[in-house]
Parts: C-alpha cells; structure tokens; sequence
C-alpha cells in the first residue's frame, strides 16, 4: 500500500539521518575524551577525569545505540520473524547498566579526594571543561528531533545534554576553586557529576527493564486503545489485548474483537490499522475477529485471524 511504503521510506531516512548523528557524535566525544584526560592529568584534576570516565561511557553507548539501529534494519529471517529490531532495546539497557558502573568508580575516587585534596590547574580545568560544553552541546543538538519517539535517541539526546551541563559546572568549580582555593571543591564536583549520571541514567535503565519486559510503552495508554477498538462499527467486546514495544521505536499489538455480525472484510482490518498507526503510532496489529457462536470464543483453529502492517 502506498501508505505503507511512504511510511518505509521516512523511516529509513530518518535511520540515516540518526545513523549520521550517532557516528558525528561518536567522532567528536571520542576525541574530547583524550584531550580531558591529557589535561586531566596535567592539571591533577579528579572532575576532569570524572568527566571523561562519563563521556567514554557515553561514547560506548553510543557505539552500541548505532550497532543496534543497524541491527534493527535488517531483514526479517525464519528464524527471526521479527527481524533484529529488539537489539535497540538491549542497546539502551546495556547502555544505562555501563554509566551506573561508572557511577562507582567515579564516586569511590572522589570520596578518597576528599579526605585528602589536591590542586589541580584551575585554569586548565575551566578551558578544557567549557570546550566539552561546546562539544556536547553540538552533539545534544544532533540527536533533538528525534528524541520524541526512539528510547535509543531519547538516552542520546539526554546524555550529551546532560555532559553539556556537567561540564559548565566543572568549569564553574575550576573558576571557583581559583577564586577562593577550596581544593576539595574538585572531588566534589566529581561527586556531583556521579549523582548526575544516576539521575539521568535511571529513567533510561527503567524503560528499557520494562520494554525488554514486553511492558506497554509509556506514550501508550492501553485503555484508551481498548476504548477505540471498542468503538469500532460492530465490535461488541475487545478482549486478549496486548501491546507491547518491538524496538525502541516499533510497537505491536494483538487483539480479539468479538463480532456477531461476522468478519466486515480486509478494509476493516486496513482501517483499524491505519487508525492504531496514525493514533497511537502502534505500526504491526494482529486482529483475530470472532463471532461468539454457540458462546464459543478464542478457540483454536475456530476464528479468523487477519493482519495489518
């Protein structure tokens, strides 16, 4: 249908414009990485080195929110029905597991700083720290049209924003200390930076559990769905109703309608689907219509089953 086929060819667009984006991004904190760690350890600065811990972090997220979307392009197989598209969401699982590890580290380092601060080149510190917001910031900005409907976009778009932030409070720690001398505000800043990642990191590590779950997405409010399909001409009861995600972008779903008058043709079932689509952005539903029979319904091998992609 041409629908369908428009519907594609966006969608592989925009897996290029991403693909794009992704690789940009990969490119630019990857080198920012070794600058904050050369300076990191010129300068004897913990935030730094925090910082590039984080970002490194984030660069192997990214690496693999990107391996997954092209994963999530391949074909489907008779193996894989479905295609490689759930790769995206062990992605951005995997992705938010690795920053709470690195959440540890930074935070251990941080609290043995403390007790016995060092002086790091604060100068140093605030040039390198404003470079990585200009650097972040341009990634952030790469990954904000698409962060409304992709987890994978979203956790980029939220991390990049996220490391901007950090490392204009870095730079303000580094004018600080050179300011007043407060040695121990460098540890400090490293353990502000750690509770940034948990904050930022626990939502990401939540929806991706729960989509991995087969849970409802969380833009999905399955009882207004019910409620339309319900709505539907000459469907009396919609049950055995699920939705779940197939990727970070896909969803699918599955029902029962129950329809005395008989199954109403494919314009019904292609109606519904471009209803489920264009509403609620569930792209593959799976309609079994029953009649009710003799009271018998969701029995095996007795109902017509239709699909709509």
């Amino acid at each position: 249908m041409n629908t369908h086929a428009h519907h594609t060819h966006l969608h592989d667009h925009h897996a290029r414009q991403h693909g794009q984006a992704f690789l940009i991004g990969i490119a630019l904190n990857s080198l920012f990485i070794f600058v904050e760690i050369a300076y990191g350890i010129r300068a004897g600065s913990l935030a730094l080195l925090a910082d590039a811990g984080h970002n490194a972090g984030d660069v192997l997220g990214l690496a693999m929110s990107w391996g997954a979307a092209q994963l999530a392009q391949r074909k489907v197989s008779e193996r894989f029905t479905y295609g490689l598209q759930s790769t995206s969401i062990f992605a951005a699982m995997a992705n938010a597991l690795l920053l709470m590890v690195a959440v540890g580290g930074i935070g251990l380092e941080a609290m043995q700083r403390l007790t016995s601060p060092s002086s790091p080149a604060a100068m140093t510190v605030i040039a390198v720290a404003l470079a990585g917001v200009a650097v972040n910031g341009i990634s952030a900005w790469l990954f904000h049209a698409g962060r409304e409907h992709d987890l994978n976009i979203q956790s980029a778009f939220t991390h990049m924003a996220g490391d901007a932030a950090i490392s204009l409070g870095v730079a303000l720690s580094g004018f600080i200390i050179l300011c007043t001398g407060w040695l121990w505000l460098d540890p400090l800043a490293s353990l502000a930076i750690a509770a940034a990642i948990i904050v930022s990191t626990w939502r990401l590590l939540r929806d991706s559990v729960s989509l991995a779950l087969h849970a409802v997405p969380a833009m999905i409010d399955l009882a207004e769905v019910k409620a339309w399909l319900s709505a539907q001409a000459g469907v009396v009861e919609v049950h055995d109703l699920h939705i779940w995600a197939m990727s970070t972008t896909g969803v699918a779903l599955s029902a029962h309608l129950l329809m005395p008058g008989g199954h109403p043709g494919d314009h019904f079932i292609r109606n519904i689907g471009h209803g489920l689509e264009h509403r609620f952005h569930i792209g593959h539903a799976t309609l079994q219509i029953e009649t009710g029979d003799n009271g018998d319904v969701c029995d095996i091998g007795c109902a017509q089953t239709a699909h709509s992609h």
